[in-house]
């Protein structure tokens, strides 16, 4: 369970990252939100930097992989400041929030990562959920 602390921090970080971005849009277009969010992301990847000592891991695969995951989080934050800009943020955000979806699905096919049966019960009843919050 030492993952448990830092889920529900992530999970506070994100919450507030979505208002924030509401706020953000509201006085800038998206485009520029995204370039000025990249710079929050900097300066905590450099605080981050810092704390391994200036020594990041270097294995070709994971720096390619964590590449790729940043431009897909860039673009997911580009499209979420687009759709927040111009819909009501708790849809936005509710919507946006089956993003996990496509991770369980990716990692079932391609990682073979088993779903048991009380998992899709999970994800059943977090759909009914996010689409009772959308309406």
């Amino acid at each position: 369970m030492n993952w448990l602390p830092a889920a529900i921090f992530s999970l506070l970080a994100f919450g507030l990252w979505g208002f924030f971005s509401k706020l953000t849009v509201q006085h800038i277009d998206a485009r520029s939100a995204l370039i000025f969010q990249t710079l929050g992301v900097v300066i905590t990847g450099f605080a981050t930097l810092g704390m391994i000592h200036f020594r990041p891991a270097t294995d070709s695969r994971g720096v390619a992989l964590a590449i790729l995951t940043g431009i897909a989080y860039g673009l997911g934050c580009l499209l979420y400041f687009i759709a927040a800009k111009n819909g009501k943020v708790t849809t936005v955000v509710t919507l946006t929030a089956l993003y996990p979806l496509v991770t369980i699905a990716l990692s079932s096919a391609l990682l073979n990562e088993v779903i048991t049966l009380r998992q899709w019960s999970g994800i059943v009843l977090a759909l009914v959920a996010i689409l009772l919050m959308a309406i």
